[in-house]
C-alpha cells in the first residue's frame, strides 16, 4: 500500500499523494445465477476513482451501481476482474479487513444508545483505547455539528440528524474510502438539499474519498467531482458534472440527465472535433463530437433547452418553426416550437421582472443556438 506523503487535514484524516488512484475496478463482472437464468449485474466494468474525490455512480434502478458499491465494500465478490485499493487487490478480502465504511439508506443506528455512543461503537469494536475513542467522538460531533445532542438517544432526534450520526459513525474509524448508498433518499426535499451541501463539506474537510450511489441527477450534479453514468451493467460515460451535462457522448446519458432536444440529421463533413450536420428541414448546423467518434451518415444531435433563444422570424436563426405552446414555471418559461422539419424543440428562458418574449402561440419564430451548444451523440 502506498505510503503517506502528506500531513493531516480537517479532523485528522491522512491523505496520500494528490491525484493518486484510491479505488480501481479492472474488468469487473458480477453474475447472479447460472445457465439460462443467469443475470449479469456488471459487465466488464473498469473505472479509476481518485484519492480525495467525491465520485458518484449515477443511473436508474437495476443499472448495477449498488452492485459495484457492494463489491468495493466486500459484501459481494466479483465473478471476474479485480478491485484494487491503492494498488492492492482487495477482491478476495472480507468487509472487516477493508479500510472502507458504508452508509446505507437505512442508517441502522442503535436506538437505545446516545448519539455519542453510536459514533463510538465502531471504535470500541476495534478495541481502541477509551481516551482515543472519546477524543475521536468529540471530533466527529464537531464535524457534523451535533455537540449539543451528544447525550440524546438516536430515537429522539430527527431523520436529518440521524443521517449525520450515521455519517459520523462511518467516518470515526478514518476509513480510506467512504461508500454512500443513496443515504439521502428518505429525507424530504428541503432537508435533502441541505444535506447535499453538508456531504460535500464533510468530504472536503475530511479528505476521504467518497463514492456516492444515486438515481437522482440533481444530487449527482450538485455534489460530485466526477460522475459515472451507468446503464445495464455498464459505465457509459465518466466526466465532471459540466462535461456530463453539456457534452453527453451517448443518447442515454443526454436523455437521463436533465431535459434535452434531439435532432435527427446527416453528417456532411467532419473537421477535427466538429461535424457539419444537415437537419430534416435542410438547415445546416455545426455540432461537437465525442472523443473517438468519426461519424458518417445519419446521426443524432442534442441541444439543451437553455442553450437556445427564441427570436423573431426575420432575425438570424439556426432553426425555424412555429410556436406551439408556452409553459410558465416561475423561475423560467418553456417555449415549445414545432420546427419546419416536424420535430418539437423546447427552449427554456429564465424569467426576469416584466419579462416575456412578445411571441404568442401560433407565431412563426426562429431558434438561435448558442455557439458550441450542439453535440453529436452515439445512439
Amino acid at each position: 500500500m502506498a505510503a503517506v506523503t502528506a500531513g493531516k487535514r480537517g479532523t485528522g484524516s491522512y491523505i496520500l499523494a494528490a491525484g493518486q488512484t484510491a479505488i480501481e475496478a479492472k474488468g469487473v463482472t458480477k453474475q447472479f445465477g447460472a445457465g439460462p437464468d443467469a443475470v449479469k449485474a456488471l459487465d466488464n466494468v473498469s473505472v479509476s476513482i481518485r484519492q480525495n474525490e467525491f465520485f458518484t455512480l449515477l443511473g436508474p434502478s437495476g443499472c448495477g451501481k449498488t452492485t459495484l458499491l457492494r463489491l468495493i465494500a466486500g459484501f459481494d465478490f466479483p465473478t471476474d476482474g479485480e478491485i484494487l485499493l491503492y494498488g492492492e487487490n482487495i477482491a478476495p478480502l472480507p468487509p472487516y479487513k477493508r479500510p472502507v465504511n458504508t452508509v446505507f439508506q437505512s442508517y441502522a443506528l442503535f436506538p437505545h444508545m446516545t448519539v455519542a455512543q453510536n459514533i463510538g461503537f465502531g471504535l470500541e469494536m476495534l478495541g481502541k483505547p477509551r481516551a482515543e475513542i472519546d477524543k475521536r467522538v468529540s471530533q466527529m460531533l464537531s464535524l457534523v455539528r451535533m455537540e449539543e445532542l451528544a447525550n440524546r438517544r438516536t430515537s429522539q432526534i430527527s431523520g436529518g440528524q440521524q443521517q449525520r450520526v450515521a455519517l459520523a459513525r462511518a467516518l470515526a474509524p478514518q476509513p480510506k474510502v467512504l461508500l454512500l448508498d443513496e443515504p439521502l433518499s428518505a429525507l424530504d426535499y428541503k432537508l435533502r438539499k441541505d444535506m447535499q451541501i453538508e456531504l460535500k463539506r464533510l468530504q472536503h474537510e475530511t479528505g476521504i474519498t467518497f463514492i456516492f450511489v444515486t438515481h437522482d441527477q440533481e444530487e449527482a450534479l450538485t455534489m460530485s467531482d466526477r460522475i459515472a453514468v451507468m446503464s445495464k451493467g455498464k459505465i457509459l460515460q465518466i466526466g465532471s458534472p459540466r462535461e456530463i451535462y453539456d457534452r453527453p457522448s451517448v443518447r442515454f446519458v443526454a436523455n437521463f440527465i436533465g431535459e434535452t432536444n434531439f435532432l435527427k440529421g446527416n453528417v456532411t463533413g467532419v473537421s477535427g472535433h466538429h461535424a457539419e450536420v444537415r437537419l430534416a428541414d435542410g438547415a445546416t448546423i455545426t455540432a461537437g463530437l465525442p472523443e473517438g467518434l468519426n461519424p458518417s451518415g445519419a446521426i443524432t444531435v442534442v441541444v439543451r433547452p437553455e442553450h437556445a433563444d427564441l427570436v423573431a422570424p426575420g432575425a438570424p436563426a439556426d432553426l425555424r418553426g412555429r410556436l406551439e405552446n408556452v409553459v410558465y414555471f416561475g423561475t423560467d418559461t418553456h417555449y415549445y416550437v414545432k420546427l419546419d422539419g416536424g420535430e418539437t424543440f423546447i427552449i427554456r428562458q429564465q424569467n426576469s421582472h416584466g419579462g416575456g418574449t412578445g411571441h404568442a402561440v401560433g407565431d412563426a419564430v426562429g431558434v438561435a443556438l448558442e455557439p458550441n451548444s450542439a453535440q453529436v451523440v452515439r445512439d
